[in-house]
């Protein structure tokens, strides 16, 4: 069988070139490229051994790992999709996930296996792995991966076009949506990052975001192993772990989230922080603004802003170093194998400086929403991804983005979508109406404001809100404030007028909003 090229061929190339070169340094384990081609075959061979054909759904659950890395181009090499799962998430909100993509394989970190108990029922007669030793009713990794014998590796069963990643991003229903990339479009990712980056294998990238997050995995981690870079994989982000790696390992990219930055701000070492090798910091998942950027930059490394979305892989947009400080406030121009577009409400392009709805275009954006054929025909009309932001541009193509048409609140580089949490608090009979909006926070971006309207004769606590949710949304959705109050303004058509109601809780927290 002639063997055809899938994204793992990056891993077999770079461990022919350069075989001894670090790929990955993680829990205080090096592996070269020689060590991951090597884990990689052998996780595909485990893979196909428990029936993973091309398309079939593996899902994993845990922190930032090489396995995890090996997974992906694993399920590169059998064609199959990898869905990582935020860990972020309680297990309610798995459930509704792997309910919809219904994996074959559902591999989870040691220490999620005990609250992941009941994913294993949803799953029926799939199979649980587990990562370290093995527990009732799971299978152990290490197991699956001893059995295997030399030289069983699958040859390629997979193409550039066929589907790979599979990332949940929550919708304005407040349900989640899978959004479904290819292997062509995680190459063409990975040369937008190259040049965003001038990336080279000489580059020692420093990855402290998680990998479910399409930023953390594609904004550098995946682009930097098709350059025959070295990844430091951290398990999950630590402000002093960060400090100490960018201060001794000789680190060179890196991405660091506004959330993130203002906790390393935290650090007594890192206001005098220098350092020889670092030539860019990269943020992204909330737009910074001028006075922003100048508190966070450390002298002497440029601050780089990405613009994106999970549907886009996510670069779209970008600042390059030597154009970041003339341009603050801006996320840059339309990515090298991208193009941008601003529209106004009849789908008219807008002239520089009017503010219009981003539009994108380029091998990098989704193939559609996993199961939602008209929900992906409405993102991707006339062949255009439409992001919901809106925006302006420059006379040189300089893109501002000034707010977004959805709802979403992006807490500490989260997304959140209102919807949800009133799906659940509008069940609760001691609420007649509730509005979940976003206000300004100096650390997170946004918090969380719930506006409660009691039903009658009823009480409602901060108390009771939380514990309404708690276990059924991840902690970092739970309101900061509930706001009381008698009525919440509404449309004639019975509409929310959310704007009037954020803005009265921006001007006045803590009191009515109506």
């Amino acid at each position: 069988m002639e063997k055809s090229l899938d994204l793992s061929h990056w891993i077999e190339r770079h461990a022919a070139y350069a075989p001894d070169k670090t790929a990955l340094l993680c829990a205080e384990r090096a592996w070269s490229y020689r060590d991951l081609h090597g884990a990689i075959e052998q996780m595909a061979a485990a893979l196909a051994a428990q029936g993973v054909t091309p398309g079939d759904r593996v899902a994993h659950l845990g922190y930032n790992s090489a396995e995890q890395v090996a997974l992906l181009f694993a399920c590169a090499r059998l064609g199959a999709l990898f869905v990582p799962l935020s860990w972020r998430l309680a297990p309610p909100e798995h459930r509704i996930m792997l309910s919809d993509c219904q994996p074959r394989l559902l591999v989870v970190d040691q220490p999620f296996v005990e609250a992941s108990a009941t994913l294993r029922e949803a799953l029926g007669g799939r199979a649980c792995i587990c990562m370290g030793p093995a527990r009732a009713g799971w299978t152990a990794l290490d197991e699956l991966l001893s059995a295997v014998p030399a030289g069983a590796a699958p040859v390629s069963l997979a193409s550039m076009d066929s589907p790979l990643l599979l990332c949940y991003t929550s919708g304005s229903t407040g349900q989640p949506k899978g959004v479904v990339l290819t292997q062509n479009a995680l190459f063409f990712n990975a040369v937008n990052s190259a040049h965003m980056h001038d990336m080279c294998s000489a580059d020692v990238i420093l990855t402290s975001l998680p990998l479910f997050h399409v930023g953390g995995l594609n904004i550098q981690t995946l682009p930097a192993l098709h350059c025959g870079a070295t990844v430091i994989l951290q398990p999950r982000f630590e402000p002093g772990a960060v400090i100490d790696a960018l201060q001794t390992q000789g680190v060179t990219l890196t991405v660091l989230v506004p959330a993130q930055l203002d906790l390393l701000a935290s650090d007594a070492r890192w206001a005098p922080f220098r350092s020889a090798t670092l030539r860019s910091i990269t943020t992204g998942s909330t737009i910074i603004g001028a006075a922003e950027y100048e508190r966070h930059l450390r002298p002497g490394v440029p601050l780089l802003q990405v613009y994106g979305a999970t549907e886009t892989c996510p670069i779209a947009a970008y600042q390059r170093a030597p154009d970041a400080s003339q341009h603050a406030g801006s996320v840059g121009q339309a990515a090298l194998h991208c193009e941008l577009r601003l529209i106004d409400d009849a789908g008219r392009d807008v002239a520089p400086g009017a503010t219009g709805e981003i539009c994108i275009r380029g091998p990098n954006v989704m193939s559609g929403y996993w199961g939602k054929p008209a929900e992906s025909a409405a993102a991707l009309s006339d062949g255009w991804y439409h992001s919901g932001d809106v925006g302006h541009q420059d006379v040189d193509g300089y893109l501002y983005v000034d707010g977004r048409r959805t709802d979403m609140i992006i807490s500490g580089g989260e997304n959140i979508y209102p919807a949800e949490l009133e799906n659940v608090l509008s069940q609760c009979p001691e609420i007649a109406e509730v509005a979940v909006v976003g206000r300004p926070d100096e650390l997170w971006g946004e918090s969380v404001v719930a506006v409660v309207v009691p039903s009658p004769g009823r009480h409602v606590s901060a108390e009771r809100i939380a514990e309404l949710l708690e276990g059924r949304v991840a902690r970092y959705k739970l309101p900061r404030e509930v706001v009381i109050t008698h009525s919440l303004p509404r449309t004639a058509l019975g509409k929310l007028m959310r704007e009037q109601i954020r803005s009265a809780v921006q001007r006045k927290p803590g009191v009515e909003a109506a």
